[in-house]
């Protein structure tokens, strides 16, 4: 099952309510925002897979959420780190471009600027532990190289990504198709997410 399905599923009135308490939004426009902020975060771990050496930073941080409870949002959400949790994922995928990145998110979702923000550091942990959990359904050979998002997968780590995050792509280009832009403008931002974090 897909990211975009799956937290979709999850979406049911209590987490909402969870979420918009947390954001201090309506639930009707939390529930909108949610797949625009998947799309965000997404499409940052797509940009930084095609930096040298990204795929292999996201797979070794993949590798400590291995394990963990993050397969329910309502769960993470109840946790007292996930704030602290998520501002520090946020940093690694976006560095110095997180304003510009929840500025866009806000835009298409009705949020201000501080209330993207904040859902961007909410479902950053869960993504990741998702992420993780597909990591772990497709063993790979390790030791093969990087294989770019746009040629053919690699047998190693590397490859493996890639190919989950050009799928998990794909799937929000199909089902919402209106934020699917959100991956052009990260992919246009000055410097490159990976490198404009230094």
């Amino acid at each position: 099952m897909a990211l975009i399905d799956l937290i979709q599923r999850q979406l049911d009135d209590n987490t909402v309510s969870q979420l918009s308490q947390q954001l201090g939004a309506d639930p009707n426009t939390t529930r909108q925002a949610v797949p625009a902020a998947l799309t965000a975060l997404l499409g940052g771990l797509s940009q930084n897979v095609q930096q040298p050496g990204g795929a292999q930073q996201l797979d070794s941080a993949l590798a400590e959420h291995e394990g963990g409870t993050g397969g329910n949002l309502a769960t993470l959400l109840g946790g007292g780190s996930i704030g602290s949790q998520g501002g520090g994922i946020l940093g690694h995928i976006f560095g110095n471009h997180q304003p510009a990145v929840a500025s866009q998110v806000g835009q298409r979702t009705g949020l201000n600027q501080a209330q993207a923000a904040r859902l961007l550091i909410l479902l950053a942990p869960f993504v990741l532990h998702y992420l993780a959990k597909q990591r772990q359904q497709q063993p790979v050979n390790a030791g093969a190289g990087y294989a770019p998002a746009g040629g053919g997968m690699a047998a190693g780590p590397a490859g493996g990504i890639t190919d989950i995050l050009n799928g998990e792509r794909q799937r929000i280009e199909q089902t919402h198709p209106q934020h699917s832009g959100l991956f052009d403008i990260l992919g246009n931002l000055a410097g490159g997410l990976l490198g404009g974090r230094r």
